[in-house]
């Protein structure tokens, strides 16, 4: 397939609002698709390449090359080349990466040489994209929607599903199943104002300690133990202490969701900070683990010795949970069987406050009847947290001048709207510490697109959190609102950009 397929389809996606026209765009290219390059194809659409970072910035793009006058760039070529940039290393590594990025603008015409930039800077992400791609995979190859749905969401991979489904057609997809040793995206929670809202939507639910540590997938198959992030990155040799928790449960085969957290003597959780830096670390983990040791804190139960859980109500999933995990390793929670009975709901009140007094973050209530909806962020699972908070995306951000001269100071924060582009909201250098100011500084160089010497614009993958004290109407931003007193929490790089909070989160906070 020519890289200018992808390009101009991408560029008509961009230009129609109905979601109908977006299907039939993306059906009409993927029935054009080889089944191997179904997986760049994909990603390129949604604005990600598979290389993740190949080291090229804005200095580099800068640059203008002139372009070819007729298409002949392949999808596959342009997938070559990036892995060549990407592997560029050692002395002399700029300037030869340089010099293979302007050779690929060379060869490339206007329109693909437009969607390039975009593509490396980060312009084209569109995290809504996936949705609609599974419509228009489902369309060129007459499958149910839903099916392909529940494939991408199993295997963890739009680009593999693709690939299976123009190579094999509709019945390929009976091969994707929930399977110990292959990470299932996570669930995800939505937000309530607080415990009575969140009853209120949900009816008889469960009530969750909401820990404040970093979310991990456990695979456990006999002796053996994998261990995943949200993002399904295996981090299982970091983490040498759950793997031996884990590998003492009596079932002889499960997938758990849960949390690593670290614990002060006296119990209470240690600061988020500390948890992220130790599951980070990559050298000495002996010695990590000795200084802080971290806890698994489980949550749920997707599948147990060769039974798939993910249908199954929050009850009957966790009644498994309890018979395989003791206690000590299973999160805190209150089952509220009549929201409409007060008793109940003081209760509810209360395990939150409990919850607050212990050094948590909030609490997840999940609804009784509620099935784990795999990559989604459900209705049925409600988060909440005593302190408005939201995690935003980092836009841009402005040189400082006074003590912070020589360091980007004030964030350009952004929320994501639903079709995948970013929304600014406001900007703030609050709650930057001197040690943040410098890490951010160099973090954001590295994303950077461009550099008027005021402002540094990046491309839009860097999640914050940032706490605040309301929404208010501004005309300075393209939504009419802005934040009251943002200030910066910490940065989530456990978070992909698509995680973020949605601009219609912030409306209604606002409402």
């Amino acid at each position: 397939m020519l890289l200018a397929d992808v390009a101009r389809t991408s560029l008509e996606i961009t230009a129609t609002s109905s979601r109908t026209d977006k299907t039939t765009l993306l059906a009409e290219l993927f029935r054009k698709t080889e089944a191997d390059e179904a997986p760049i194809v994909v990603t390129y659409l949604a604005g990600r390449l598979p290389q993740r970072r190949i080291g090229v910035g804005w200095a580099t793009l800068k640059e203008p090359q002139p372009p070819a006058s007729e298409p002949r760039l392949t999808v596959r070529e342009v997938h070559e080349a990036f892995d060549a940039i990407a592997a560029v290393a050692g002395k002399g590594a700029t300037a030869e990466r340089k010099r293979l990025v302007h050779g690929l603008m060379r060869a490339a015409t206007a329109e693909e040489q437009e969607f390039l930039l975009r593509l490396l800077g980060g312009e084209l992400r569109q995290g809504a994209l996936d949705a609609f791609a599974v419509e228009g995979l489902a369309a060129a190859v007459g499958a149910d929607p839903a099916e392909v749905r529940r494939a991408v969401m199993l295997s963890g991979n739009l680009g593999t599903v693709a690939r299976t489904l123009l190579a094999e057609g509709p019945k390929a997809l009976a091969e994707f199943r929930l399977t110990v040793g292959h990470p299932v995206q996570p669930m995800l929670a939505q937000t309530a104002k607080d415990v009575d809202e969140a009853l209120d939507r949900l009816g008889p639910c469960a009530v969750e300690q909401k820990l404040d540590g970093i979310r991990v997938q456990v695979h456990k198959d006999g002796p053996a133990v994998r261990i995943y992030t949200r993002t399904l990155d295996e981090i299982t040799d970091r983490l040498p202490e759950v793997v031996q928790a884990a590998g003492a449960l009596t079932a002889g085969q499960a997938v758990l969701d849960g949390e690593v957290i670290a614990f002060r003597g006296d119990g209470a959780p240690r600061p988020f900070q500390e948890t992220a830096s130790r599951v980070g670390s990559r050298v000495d983990v002996a010695a990590a683990r000795a200084e802080l040791p971290v806890s698994p804190v489980f949550f749920d139960l997707l599948a147990v010795d060769g039974r798939d859980l993910l249908d199954l109500p929050v009850t009957e999933r966790h009644a498994e949970l309890a018979r395989v995990v003791p206690e000590p390793l299973r999160v805190r929670r209150l089952v509220v069987a009549d929201p409409a009975a007060e008793d109940e709901r003081a209760a509810a009140r209360a395990f939150l406050a409990d919850t607050l007094d212990a050094g948590h973050e909030g609490v997840v209530a999940k609804a009784l009847d509620s099935a784990y909806s795999a990559g989604r962020r459900g209705a049925s699972w409600l988060k909440v947290k005593p302190v408005h908070t939201l995690d935003l995306v980092v836009l841009g951000a402005e040189w400082g001048h006074g003590r912070r001269t020589g360091k980007l100071s004030n964030l350009h924060l952004g929320a994501r709207r639903a079709d995948g582009s970013y929304a600014m909201l406001g900007k703030t250098f609050k709650g930057l510490t001197d040690a943040l100011l410098a890490w951010q500084t160099e973090r954001l160089r590295e994303l950077a697109v461009s550099d008027d010497g005021w402002l540094v614009r990046v491309r839009p993958e860097l999640v914050v959190e940032i706490a605040f004290d309301g929404v208010q109407r501004s005309s300075r931003y393209p939504e009419g609102v802005t934040l009251r007193f943002a200030r910066v929490l910490r940065y989530r790089e456990d978070k992909p950009a698509t995680e973020a909070d949605t601009v219609e989160t912030v409306l209604g906070l606002l409402r």
